[in-house]
């Protein structure tokens, strides 16, 4: 938050470093994968007009991530699952806003055709954020 929107000069390598973290689980308290998500937040509210270009690959990366927390059957608790979810939908919403409405756009078909109530549950709250 310190750069701002100097953040762009390194969007290239910091883009890298996200999806290496959200890609890999690090333990029952996913400090690392929750840490990650709020630096993507935080990242998108200060380059967001720089995050339209990226929408491919981050949106692809926050449903794996999305999927990936709902189906996997480690011994993460309960609240840390719910806030990851919650994470990752925020960094979904904030991506729909710099991005004029293509997240939704784009999350109509997964949405109609997920049978998972949790995930789900956190498209509705993308396709419903104005």
């Amino acid at each position: 938050s310190r750069l701002g929107i100097l953040i762009v000069r390194h969007l290239k390598r910091l883009e890298r470093v996200i999806l290496g973290y959200l890609e890999v689980s690090d333990g029952p308290e996913e400090e690392a994968r929750l840490g990650i998500l709020e630096t993507l937040q935080c990242t998108i509210e200060h380059a967001w007009p720089r995050m339209p270009c990226r929408l491919p690959v981050l949106l692809k990366a926050l449903l794996r991530l999305l999927w990936d927390v709902h189906t996997e059957r480690g011994p993460t608790p309960e609240p840390v699952r719910a806030a990851l979810l919650h994470r990752a939908t925020q960094c979904l919403i904030l991506l729909d806003r710099c991005s004029q409405g293509q997240v939704k756009v784009l999350l109509e078909g997964v949405h109609s055709s997920c049978k998972e109530n949790r995930v789900r549950e956190c498209l509705r709250k993308v396709q419903e954020s104005t």
